[in-house]
């Protein structure tokens, strides 16, 4: 089934910029959408990454703290 859809005159000369040849538009739209779904993946890669570093950093300032919350305090007794 082929739906017909309106474009603003800008939107459609943009697209005509972005063609190559021939090129139809349904060829430039899907190559954005292809390109829109990378870019969300990497960025999405990339968050993940970010928040694991700095989970590792975290853990490593709670442990420093784990050490001097116990100073002068008595390991054996329960609280």
């Amino acid at each position: 089934m082929v739906t017909t859809i309106q474009l603003n005159d800008n939107v459609k000369k943009v697209l005509n910029r972005m063609k190559n040849g021939k090129e139809t538009y349904e060829s430039v739209v899907l190559n954005l959408i292809k390109f829109s779904q990378s870019h969300k993946r990497q960025e999405n890669e990339l968050l993940i990454e970010g928040c694991k570093e700095m989970s590792k950093d975290l853990i490593k300032i709670s442990e420093g703290w784990d050490s001097t919350l116990m100073d002068g305090i008595n390991k054996d007794k329960t609280w």
